[in-house]
């Protein structure tokens, strides 16, 4: 089944300095840009988003600007746990917000997703993990962790794909102008395609 922006909990986990330092099966600034682009979908479209970092103050740093800034005034949980289902602050907000699907990112894959994934899927969620929105300390750890957590049943997606699932229809003209905006911003070759078709040409999905 295809997400929406009003069937699922988004739980963005551990962007920071520290996390990212030893992160090797995708480099910083896709990384980064792909957050972005996840974090700024979900701002967007209004999907109920938790923010949550680890020794934020005392080891691990702050959550990557391009995620803080798509959702101004937004508190982080910060957690001592690896496994942010294991946080008791994550799971009442989880509880509270109340959906039965839940979408994961972040650092690292096979430690502070794999945590939550597993333990959602455990007790009934159904769970999305966005791929090239997570890293890990190397390809062998990215990718076996992402194996396991499909064995147990999380379905794997990527943040452009992401975006596209909640936009789902050019003619959808409410949030047309703000999907496009987020692919030129953080979208790579796809979104320099949009700048030069509507530059040049004045083209436009859906008309």
């Amino acid at each position: 089944m295809l997400l929406t922006p009003t069937d699922h909990t988004l739980i963005m986990i551990d962007f920071q300095s520290q996390m990212s330092f030893a992160t090797k099966s995708i480099d910083a600034v896709n990384l980064r840009n792909n957050a972005a682009l996840v974090a700024h979908a979900a701002a967007g479209f209004g999907v109920p988003t938790i923010l949550t970092t680890v020794a934020e103050k005392s080891f691990s740093g702050p959550m990557f600007s391009e995620i803080s800034a798509a959702f101004p005034g937004q508190a982080m949980l910060d957690r001592t746990s690896m496994n942010t289902w294991e946080d008791a602050a994550v799971i009442a907000r989880v509880n509270e917000i109340g959906k039965a699907r839940i979408v994961l990112c972040g650092l690292w894959t096979g430690v502070c997703i794999v945590g939550p994934a597993l333990s959602a899927i455990d007790q009934g969620f159904e769970v999305y993990v966005i791929a090239d929105a997570c890293g890990d300390v190397s390809d062998e750890a990215h990718e076996r962790a992402m194996e396991r957590m499909v064995q147990a049943g999380a379905r794997p997606m990527t943040a452009l794909q992401y975006l596209l699932e909640l936009q789902r229809d050019w003619a959808r003209t409410g949030t047309y102008d703000m999907t496009t905006s987020i692919a030129k911003q953080f979208g790579g070759a796809y979104g320099l395609g949009i700048i030069y078709a509507k530059t040049m040409f004045g083209a436009s999905e859906g008309h």
